[in-house]
């Protein structure tokens, strides 16, 4: 009887963790797109953007979970190519990705609908190692998702990145709020 009562008691624990994380609500991004995101999930402010993600183009947003380890970002700016260049466009993204990290494992590289349209969707597991021989740090491994569109003259980049040792707890939740995305 005890040990059924601490089972049943494990099981709920483990519901409810689940359950607390996976709680999205829908958050408004910009005018045009919104995602469904973990309620705790903040936007990160300017200076910490800058730092994170010092690119030439800046994202639209970064929302991060309150142990800072979750990112998601939006990244918009200016295409030459349409909606239906997506396919074409794989194998350079896909290149622009292995160029980025160490190793690349590909869960999925595919051309898929959300909401009705289409996205060049990679979802992948990473590892960047630092290559300098003073080195002593342990590859960075990482379980991504990011998703490609063109709407208009648009590009719109959607990034999730997840710390690997988190990638069994969170892959069902990368994947809902990916597949929540929506572009007016």
């Amino acid at each position: 009887m005890n040990m059924r009562y601490l089972a049943f008691l494990a099981i709920i624990l483990i519901a409810g963790v689940t359950f607390a994380q996976s709680k999205l609500k829908k958050t408004q991004i910009s005018k045009e797109i919104s995602v469904l995101m973990p309620q705790d999930f903040m936007p990160m402010p300017d200076d910490g953007i800058a730092r994170k993600y010092p690119a030439s183009t800046r994202p639209l947003a970064v929302y991060t979970s309150p142990n800072g380890q979750i990112d998601f970002s939006v990244t918009q700016k200016q295409s030459q190519f349409k909606e239906g260049d997506l396919e074409m466009l794989r194998e350079f993204y896909k290149a622009n990705l292995m160029e980025k990290f160490t190793q690349v494992d590909f869960i999925r590289q595919e051309v898929t609908q959300v909401k009705g349209e289409n996205y060049l969707v990679f979802e992948f597991v990473s590892k960047l190692s630092d290559d300098r021989a003073s080195s002593m740090l342990a590859p960075v491994q990482k379980y991504s998702i990011v998703q490609y569109t063109i709407k208009g003259d648009q590009l719109y980049i959607f990034t999730m990145h997840v710390p690997f040792s988190m990638k069994n707890d969170w892959q069902q939740t990368a994947r809902e709020m990916m597949g929540s995305i929506n572009i007016k």
